[in-house]
């Protein structure tokens, strides 16, 4: 997250945020003072699926047996509970995750979100502790194709290694709430640490958005939302780009 908004995001890390269950049955975290929650209010899990998983994951999948992912906003973890187990069930070969999060969420409050519970491997609330006890600031195996890397740290203190992500997953908050990260300078960092080819994927379809990703270099994909959201974007980086 941003320090450009530090009175806001350190007003959101102050607050205790409310447990929502949403439309498919899954929780997710809400923010009442910034009227702002981790996922939508339509469904938790299927806006994750839909976005990331199938819009992302999937798509990347089908070209390569091993992926490097990059993902603003570790938040609930969700994202990556719900990647391990696509991964695994695709059989991809090896997976290194890594997540950045300026304020982590309480591991007491994730597990009451209770995800694991909606998932139909037995493993899964295993898994799921396990991203949560790992160590911030280190690579560490959640098992033997999947590596997690969380970093507690904001976007602007991260140095990203150049050409190195397959897919990146962009899930920060919103962008009247942190405005410096949907800027062009950022997706510009983003897009020098994709390599040519790589994808990525979120829920903003904004015009200030897309103005910002395509000023950055990247070739954009409207594609249908998930309820109650009419379209979401895919970003490329295009194989013959020069960083």
């Amino acid at each position: 997250m941003v320090m450009g908004l530090k009175g806001k995001i350190c007003m959101k890390k102050r607050e205790k945020p409310e447990i929502m269950i949403t439309e498919d049955g899954s929780r997710t975290l809400y923010f009442p003072s910034l009227d702002e929650s981790y996922h939508s209010f339509h469904g938790a899990l299927a806006e994750t699926m839909h976005i990331f998983i199938n819009a992302g994951l999937r798509f990347v999948a089908s070209q390569t047996s091993s992926i490097t992912l990059f993902e603003m906003g570790f938040g609930t973890g969700l994202n990556a509970l719900m990647t391990f187990m696509e991964t695994r069930s695709l059989g991809i070969a090896q997976v290194h995750y890594v997540s950045v999060e300026a304020y982590p969420v309480e591991r007491a409050v994730c597990r009451a979100l209770d995800y694991p519970s909606l998932m139909t491997a037995q493993d899964a609330g295993a898994v799921f502790e396990k991203m949560h006890a790992l160590p911030w600031g280190t690579p560490a195996p959640v098992s033997p194709h999947f590596m997690l890397h969380k970093i507690e740290a904001s976007m602007e203190a991260v140095e990203l290694e150049k050409e190195h992500f397959d897919l990146v997953y962009y899930d920060a908050f919103a962008p009247n709430l942190q405005p410096e990260l949907w800027s062009e300078a950022l997706f510009r960092r983003v897009y020098g640490a994709m390599r040519p080819g790589a994808v990525l994927v979120t829920y903003s379809a904004k015009g200030a958005v897309k103005r910002a990703l395509r000023g950055a270099g990247f070739s954009l994909e409207s594609l249908p939302g998930p309820k109650g959201k009419r379209e979401i974007t895919r970003a490329s980086r295009p194989f013959n780009a020069i960083n």
